[in-house]
């Protein structure tokens, strides 16, 4: 049975496997491609209107239990748009 899991930016449910996990960790939102970074996670697709609704959402990511900063979010939306989606640990 595939994992199947909720978009925070459409809010679609998808495939674990077609989606992105990011995380909140010391204050920094990071792309964690090998899915094996510790802390709380949230799925994204790499869609560019999901990466749009993520950065225009308003309060807190509820599957991160926190309240991302925008700021924080466009960086790592400026980062995936670049292609820099490994490096981070």
């Amino acid at each position: 049975m595939t994992p199947i899991r909720s978009c925070v930016g459409c809010g679609e449910r998808a495939a674990q496997a077609t989606l992105l996990r990011v995380v909140w960790r010391e204050g920094q939102l990071a792309a964690d491609p090998g899915r094996r970074a510790g802390g709380r996670g949230a799925w994204l697709h790499e869609r560019s209107a999901c990466l749009d609704a993520f950065v225009a959402r308003r309060g807190p990511v509820r599957s991160l239990r926190a309240a991302v900063p925008r700021a924080a979010r466009e960086q790592l939306v400026r980062a995936l748009r670049a292609g820099a989606r490994g490096g981070e640990e």
